[in-house]
Order: structure tokens, then C-alpha cells, then sequence
């Protein structure tokens, strides 16, 4: 089961400290180009000026922990990198207790919960702990030992572009930034790892494939920064990928125009998938489809997830982890979606009969040469399919308008073409069609 093989990628990402940038971006990007020999990995200086932004300086811990009254060691870096807020500047000396409260992180409503918490973009440090823990800290004096380095380095991310038959693109993003999470963090990259897999072994592909993986916001505009114009003339279609590993739910979020090709694929998809599928709205956008969709960008990107981030209870916390929220089945579900959305994408063809009026169909062995009720629905659909593919059509209309699954018109469709039924319109005979369409008389006049 591919879930199985994409759990165990997750296990072996997880405890590499991933943030904006450092060290542990750069294990988890080499990790994956284990699996992916054509990813290239990209360096961009800290300081370079990307649109409104500026690239940070890169972070690493080489310690970070405190020690108790009575000598206990307590919120250690080494055992949980959730235990040092993101970012942290280096610090070391002792404080009383009360001293030591404005920088510790809990969270009250979930005392079991570790925390996980970053100032990226303003100088401070601090640690995460479980609000029960620190409920039974002691008075008395604290040992505070954080041995991190800010300095001007590079932020890193992986691209791989796999060529088409096509210039156009399908683009997938997904994001390398955080540490020990699962469904936030790990479940993006190690599906997308398993996607560019199955995409390369695919003897031909219609599209180009751009597929990146970032750290989180600064990343993504950093990367458009550097290539959006060219996306913007070539992407046709893509998804930010997130949060893809749990059981409990499927979701979409749209592009900000909502009615991309994307957003149409995600939600023929996730209808078959999972007729209870949660849909959101461009206001419950939260990662890197802000940058994508952002006005003067506007590129057509959705995001088909399992349990939205932000949306369930161990969001940002050590409870997301590989046991309780992210499974191998889970994972599984999120690769299929979102490869039914690939696979739909390349089939996704305009189609055009090639004979007039209906086609005999029993000289080409087409019709069962024995009346059964399995065999007359099918002798319904695929006449039912050919009386759609007028040129004007795409497949994934015919398959709306028949209300099924595109899925279950590949074999016909296949089959059709190989007996010079119907064929693809190519992207001259769209337009000639098209203008056509635009230069005739109304006919209801």
C-alpha cells in the first residue's frame, strides 16, 4: 500500500528542526531528492529583496533547554524541537521564576500540548512546554541555555520540473518549513515526493510539471519573485498541497476566482471521492495560496486537503503527530485525491465525433453481441459520451453532465479513439473553432 511507503518517508523526516531555513530544510530537500534525482536544490542569499519582503537571515540551534531549581533539565531542544520558539536569538543566564513566565508558551485549553511557536521577523527568544507542566514549575531560580546562531546565509527550496508534450504547466507547491508535525508539515512534501514519482514513471505526460518545495510564505514569494511571469503565461492549473494525511475529513479550498480549471477538477474530484466533503471559501485561506492567487499574480491555484490546517484540534501542536492524526491510510486518501486531479487534468480533452449522425457500432464490435443489463448501460454510456464530443465539450463537462465520474470514461474514451470515433481537438482546431463560434450569425435571430 503507497500509504504505507509515504508513512514511513514521513517517520524518517521527522525530526529534522525544518524552519524558514537551515540545516535541518536542507536534510529534509536531500532527503526527498533521495527519492526525486532531479530536484534541484535552489539557494537565494539572506537579504535579497523579493517583492515586500526580504529573505531572513538563516537560523540553527546547536542547544537550547533550561534547567529547574532542582537541577532537572526541562523544555530540551534535543528530545522535542518544538520546544524552542522558532527563531529564537541566543541567550544564557538565570532567572527567578516570574522572570522566566514571559517566555514560556502553553496552552491552557490543551495542558497536554506542546506549543508551536515562532517569531520570525522580531528578535526574542523562548521555549514551548505543556501547560501542565508548567503549572507544577517550582519558584526559584532557572538555568536558561539557548546556543542558536542568526547570521546571513540562504534560504533553500527544491524545484523539479518534469517536461510535457506541452509548454503549459500544472503546478504543485508544498511547504518544508516546520518541525515535528505531521499533517501541517509532513504530510505535503512526502505526498508530493510520491506525486512526482508516479509522474515521472508515466510513459508520456500531456503537461509540464513544476513542482516546488519551499518553506512556507517566504518561500513561495520568494520563488514567484523569480519565475511568476513565466507562470503566469504557462501554468494552467495546480494545487497547494497540505495537509493531506489524516482520516477525518476531505476538504477544498478555492482560488481566489473560484472558478479555475483547478477548482473545477478539485471539486469533481472530492464529489466522487467523498460526496461529504468540506468546502471553504477564499476568506479561510491561510498558506501559500495567498501568494498564488494574490492580485496581479493570479494564478490558478486551489487546494484539495484532508482535515483543513487551522481546523482540527492538534493544529500547531506536538499532538499532530504519525500515530493519532496521520496514518498510512490517511496519507493514501490524500495521494489518490490528488492524483485522480492530475490524472483528470491530462485527460481533460476536448473531444470531437468523427462521423455524422450516430455511429454503426456493431461492425466495429462494439455492441455485446449478448443482451445483459451490465452490458446495455455500458452500450448507453458510451453512445451517451459520443453524443457530447460536438469539439465544445471538455471531458470532465461530458462526465457532469452524464453525472459520473470522469474516471469511468477513460476506457471509453480510449477505446473510442482507437477505432477513429472520436478525437481530441488540438489547440489550432479550438481556435478555429472557437472564432467560428464567435463570428457566426445567432441563430435565434
Amino acid at each position: 500500500m503507497i500509504g504505507e511507503d509515504i508513512h514511513r518517508f514521513a517517520r524518517q523526516l521527522w525530526a529534522y528542526n525544518r524552519s524558514l531555513t537551515g540545516e535541518g530544510v536542507r536534510q529534509t530537500l536531500r532527503a526527498i531528492r533521495s527519492h526525486l534525482p532531479d530536484l534541484t536544490l535552489r539557494e537565494v542569499p539572506s537579504g535579497t529583496q523579493v517583492f515586500d519582503w526580504t529573505v531572513p537571515q538563516e537560523w540553527h540551534v546547536k542547544a537550547a533547554y533550561v534547567v529547574t531549581p532542582q537541577g532537572e533539565r526541562i523544555c530540551d531542544f534535543a528530545l522535542n524541537n518544538l520546544h524552542l520558539l522558532g527563531y529564537s536569538i541566543p541567550f544564557r543566564g538565570r532567572l527567578s521564576l516570574d522572570e522566566l513566565q514571559p517566555h514560556l508558551y502553553s496552552l491552557p485549553d490543551q495542558p497536554d500540548a506542546i506549543p508551536y511557536i515562532t517569531s520570525y521577523y522580531k528578535a526574542r527568544w523562548g521555549f514551548c512546554l505543556s501547560h501542565r507542566q508548567r503549572e507544577q514549575l517550582p519558584p526559584g531560580d532557572y538555568e536558561v541555555v539557548i546556543e542558536s546562531e542568526l547570521f546571513d546565509g540562504v534560504l533553500n527550496y527544491g524545484e523539479l520540473i518534469l517536461k510535457g508534450e506541452s509548454e503549459q504547466e500544472v503546478f504543485l507547491s508544498t511547504y518544508v518549513c516546520h518541525p515535528s508535525m505531521a499533517n501541517n508539515e509532513l504530510s505535503g512534501p512526502t505526498v508530493v515526493t510520491y506525486l512526482a514519482k508516479w509522474l515521472f514513471s508515466l510513459a508520456t505526460r500531456r503537461y509540464t510539471y513544476r513542482i516546488i518545495f519551499i518553506p512556507e510564505t517566504i518561500g513561495s514569494i520568494t520563488y514567484l519573485g523569480q519565475h511568476f511571469q513565466e507562470m503566469k503565461a504557462n501554468v494552467i492549473a495546480g494545487f497547494n498541497v497540505s495537509c493531506v494525511g489524516d482520516e477525518r475529513a476531505y476538504s477544498y479550498l478555492p482560488s481566489r476566482k473560484g472558478n479555475t480549471l483547478s477548482d473545477q477538477v478539485a471539486q469533481h474530484v472530492l464529489k466522487w471521492t467523498d460526496p461529504g466533503y468540506i468546502r471553504y471559501g477564499w476568506r479561510d485561506r491561510g498558506s501559500d495560496e495567498r501568494q498564488y492567487c494574490a492580485p496581479g499574480i493570479d494564478l490558478p491555484i486551489a487546494s484539495i486537503m484532508r482535515s483543513k490546517f487551522g481546523r482540527y484540534p492538534e493544529y500547531h501542536t506536538s499532538l499532530d503527530n504519525l500515530s493519532d492524526v496521520v496514518t498510512p491510510a490517511g496519507l493514501e486518501g490524500g495521494y489518490r485525491a490528488l492524483q485522480r486531479a492530475l490524472e483528470l487534468l491530462e485527460n481533460n480533452e476536448r473531444l470531437q465525433v468523427q462521423v455524422l449522425c450516430e455511429p454503426q457500432m456493431g461492425k466495429r464490435g462494439l455492441y455485446p453481441t449478448l443482451s445483459t443489463k451490465n452490458g446495455d448501460r455500458q452500450v448507453r454510456l458510451m453512445m451517451d459520451l459520443i453524443s457530447y464530443c460536438d469539439g465544445a465539450h471538455s471531458l470532465l463537462d461530458i462526465a457532469e453532465a452524464l453525472g459520473i465520474p470522469c474516471w469511468d470514461l477513460y476506457p471509453l474514451t480510449t477505446t473510442l479513439k482507437q477505432h477513429g470515433l472520436i478525437a481530441a481537438l488540438t489547440s489550432s482546431a479550438i481556435v478555429r473553432s472557437e472564432n467560428l463560434s464567435h463570428n457566426s450569425p445567432d441563430v435565434r435571430q
